[in-house]
């Protein structure tokens, strides 16, 4: 066979495989993630299986403290409303957004906050947590702060 004539199979080859359609029940079975889509736009929403994180080690055997109420309604570093019912925190150093995974070493809850402010600034402690953050790893309050492991989820 002449090359000319290899080259315009291969060609119309390539066109043929190029019409056919892929199947999204394929693209949904074959993937962790839930892709919706709606009048040819996707939209932002997408389930990752939590065995699928990956976490970044950062501190273990760190001192978590808690925010007191006094400071709800107060401005953060970021510049957000602190609010004591929702999980964010405070560090010295990482980035307004970076979500930690924090975990009580003692009984092994962890929480997912969200950094938005600085502190805390009392030696020995490495974050200041929000109370419900706080709360759900604790269980029981006998002391005000908690030894926790730190892993960044994302930043």
């Amino acid at each position: 066979m002449k090359l000319t004539t290899q080259i315009i199979s291969f060609i119309g080859l390539l066109i043929m495989l190029s019409s056919f359609k892929s199947s999204s029940n394929f693209i949904q079975n074959s993937t962790p993630f839930n892709i919706t889509q709606n009048d040819s736009v996707l939209i932002d929403s997408i389930t990752i299986d939590s065995s699928l994180v990956i976490y970044t080690p950062f501190k273990e055997n760190a001192h978590a403290s808690y925010y007191s109420d006094k400071f709800n309604g107060r401005k953060t570093a970021s510049g957000e409303l602190f609010d004591n019912n929702l999980y964010t925190a405070a560090h010295k150093t990482l980035k307004f957004g970076t979500k930690i995974k924090v975990t009580n070493t003692v009984n092994g809850e962890s929480v997912v906050v969200t950094v938005n402010d600085r502190g805390p600034f009392v030696k020995g402690r490495e974050i200041d947590l929000s109370k419900a953050a706080f709360m759900e790893i604790a269980k029981y309050k006998l002391r005000g702060y908690l030894t926790v492991h730190l892993d960044i989820i994302e930043d």
